[in-house]
């Protein structure tokens, strides 16, 4: 979605901490505030200039933009990458947004420029209760770090932009791949009058990364009427002789370029964007991509920095986790309890990398250890629909899991619990028919129809692990028990393609301390740790095998690609240094797994269509 004006106003703001949550009646509202801080950086964090960890019902900010004369005949649209947890926008004293949510994007519209003036006051005020039921990841509800939760995130922690654009002006583009027919369908929502416009679609040959533009010889083109629907759609077929797929192996992606032609024959809105052509399907217990079983080596990815937390300190730094997890065998990565910058996505979309998108539901689990209980709410439901909104036509996702580690024991009860999940499953079906669907990583799975289904487990003993695994030869895998009295938590499985989404996580300090400033004797981990680095490759050697030699297994998901401040069981450290041979690692991923031997034998000798 790039057009060619808009203002980044990351940088300094003006900044105060409300503890008490009491700053509009006290007046933060319209007066300068007392310290400044570098945004998106979140003031627990370093590189933000505040580095308080301590608990903030509140925060404000404030900034002065300049509106460039050239806009003034366009609209205003400020977009915020992220803030968290519950946000209102005023611009010049007028309140022009609410939101609810510390992990999707939003966008505050609020008139023409010449309207606003030359200078728009943006204040933002957000709020981010320790009592209050909302999705908050893996931040911490205590004061401090404990074994796999960190740090909070307050307030303002993605990018900021402004951005003009006409009175009828293209909102985002969805893209859905369709290569049974050799073609993508578009989805074109428009704002404003559209009397007389059209909707004009080029595609070309490929999409300039660098550039951010569509490039090469004009492949296919199109033009629908603009003002017969609320959503303007249309289907672009591909010649196929210029047919060229979306894979891990070779990430093809065309470019796109999305105009609104006005009557008069001008183009009011151009949109630069590009798009993958794949396909996911389930064929008995393999997924799918383009036809061919890929067993996705996947690790947990979980985006925090030492001193950037859940924002990566550059674009560059987003790059690197994906070459790090690719230089380590893995194909890719399931993004843990937190929906990722949308810019991570783009990387990965270009680079070839598999993903998962996940909901950072932590926070509210259905029961405690103690058993109190905590409901998810109709919130949930909602920020799941804007993450899928917007990361729909990333070609790199592969899967949506909306919750996590839900704990609740199975009774004749209808729970919250149950509604929520059941209602993020639907919403996900609903908005995208196109992928595979986990209803819930691990434990509480409360939808019977969910397309695949999981586990998690952190056994060590690779024989005692192997045991535990066994059993989805006979269509009863490992299925995660409630902690209260080892009771079922879970829907019976149905003989859906089965992964085990979280193993491994060994436990493993290494001798020489990283840069990263843990306190590697206060480490934590899961089991004991191996007595020497060799005892670790061979840990992770047959824990890995008996998941990649099981011929009915589709994938694995293994804990973790960095250490994250005191949870030590990363491949690389917290600082992303070298913790282990990464060649020792990247050797054991890549032998074929069992899942695509026995589906390449089992197409051997059939006739087979073969895309570019």
């Amino acid at each position: 979605m790039v057009r060619e004006d808009w203002m980044n106003l990351n940088g300094l703001w003006q900044f105060e901490i409300d503890r008490g949550d009491s700053g509009l009646e006290r007046g933060l509202l319209h007066r300068e505030l007392s310290g400044t801080i570098l945004v998106p950086f979140a003031p627990e964090s370093a590189l933000s200039g505040i580095e308080d960890v301590d608990f903030m019902d509140a925060v404000w900010y404030r900034r002065t933009v300049e509106i460039p004369q050239e806009w003034n005949d366009r609209e205003l649209r400020l977009h915020f990458g992220a803030v968290d947890h519950d946000t209102t926008v005023w611009v010049n004293d007028r309140e022009v947004l609410r939101h609810r949510g510390g992990f999707t994007s939003f966008t505050a519209e609020f008139g023409t420029a010449a309207r606003l003036g030359p200078i728009a006051t943006i204040v933002v005020r957000a709020r981010d209760r320790k009592a209050a039921v909302q999705a908050r990841g893996k931040q911490a509800t205590f004061h401090g770090n404990s074994h796999a939760v960190y740090t909070r995130t307050t307030g303002i922690w993605q990018t900021v932009w402004l951005e003009p654009v006409p009175t009828t002006s293209i909102r985002r583009v969805h893209v859905t791949p369709d290569l049974a027919n050799g073609a993508f369908q578009l989805r074109v929502p428009v704002t404003g009058p559209t009397r007389g416009s059209q909707i004009r679609v080029t595609v070309t040959e490929r999409f300039d990364a660098d550039a951010m533009r569509a490039v090469g010889d004009i492949v296919a083109n199109k033009i629908v009427r603009a003002d017969l629907d609320m959503t303007p759609s249309l289907i672009i077929d591909i010649p196929e002789a210029r047919l060229r797929t979306w894979s891990p192996g070779d990430p093809h992606l065309y470019g796109l370029v999305v105009e609104i032609v006005d009557p008069n024959g001008d183009v009011s809105d151009t949109v630069y964007s590009y798009a993958g052509l794949r396909s996911i399907a389930i064929d008995g217990m393999a997924v799918r991509i383009n036809g061919d079983a890929v067993f996705q080596r996947l690790v947990l990815d979980q985006g925090y920095w030492p001193q950037s937390l859940m924002t990566a300190p550059s674009d560059a730094a987003l790059i690197a986790d994906i070459e790090l997890a690719m230089d380590a065998g893995f194909n890719g990565a399931r993004l843990h309890q937190k929906v990722f910058e949308e810019r991570y996505l783009f990387h990965a979309d270009r680079l070839g990398y598999l993903v998962w998108g996940e909901f950072g539901d932590w926070g509210v689990s259905g029961q405690g250890p103690e058993g109190n209980n905590q409901q998810p709410n109709a919130s949930f439901v909602a920020q799941w629909i804007e993450a899928l909104e917007r990361d729909i036509s990333h070609p790199s996702i592969i899967g949506w899991c909306p919750m996590n580690e839900t704990h609740q024991v199975l009774t004749d009860e209808i729970t919250a619990l149950d509604d929520v999940t059941r209602a993020m499953f639907l919403a996900t079906k609903a908005a995208d028919p196109t992928r595979p669907v986990l209803d819930a990583s691990g434990y509480s799975h409360r939808v019977l129809e969910s397309d695949v289904w999981d586990s998690h487990s952190y056994e060590q003993d690779p024989a005692i692990f192997a045991a535990e695994q066994s059993g989805l030869d006979s269509g009863e895998p490992f299925n995660n028990v409630s902690w209260i009295g080892s009771k079922a938590m879970s829907v019976p499985y149905r003989g859906q393609p089965y992964f085990v989404s979280e193993f491994g996580g060994i436990w493993w300090v290494s001798d020489s301390a990283g840069s990263d400033g843990i306190d590697r004797t206060e480490s934590w981990g899961y089991g004991v740790p191996p007595a020497s680095e060799e005892e670790f490759y061979e840990r992770f050697e047959r824990l890995v095998a008996v998941l990649s030699e099981n011929p009915r297994m589709f994938g694995y998901c293994y804990t973790q690609l960095t250490d994250v401040f005191q949870e030590q069981n990363g491949i690389y450290r917290f600082d992303r240094s070298t913790k282990l041979r990464i060649a020792r690692i990247r050797e054991v991923q890549r032998r074929p797994a069992a899942i695509e031997r026995s589906s390449h034998a089992a197409l051997a000798g059939e006739p087979q269509t073969r895309w570019s």
